[in-house]
């Protein structure tokens, strides 16, 4: 009976302990590894830098198209819009001649 009672006042003196790290270690581990934890912040911050590289490369192929089309809305050119129409639609007059070269880079 004397170890019994040894091993019921020891653990009463233990348990507070032993609950108090569980529950900080439970916390520490979500800290790290939950849903809103360092690693998804980390995780998070690498993807909104990638889409921030990807939204600057668009507006940059954007400022010239955008520029072309102000042009065309400004003033239109009969010849800048009739070289449009048949490079889009792939057409040509019935009297005209086509000579194919090499391709020019688009403006």
């Amino acid at each position: 009976m004397l170890v019994l009672d040894a091993i019921r006042q020891r653990s009463r003196i233990i348990i507070g302990p032993i609950l108090g790290i569980s529950l900080v270690a439970y916390f520490a581990y979500h800290l790290v590894q939950g849903d809103r934890g360092l690693l998804a912040w980390m995780r998070l911050s690498q993807e909104i830098h990638k889409a921030e590289t990807t939204l600057a490369a668009i507006k940059a192929e954007e400022a010239p198209l955008a520029r072309h089309t102000a042009l065309l809305r400004a003033k239109i050119d009969r010849d800048l819009l009739d070289e449009n129409a048949r490079e889009t639609l792939n057409l040509g007059g019935a009297d005209e001649i086509v000579i194919f070269t090499k391709a020019a880079p688009r403006r």
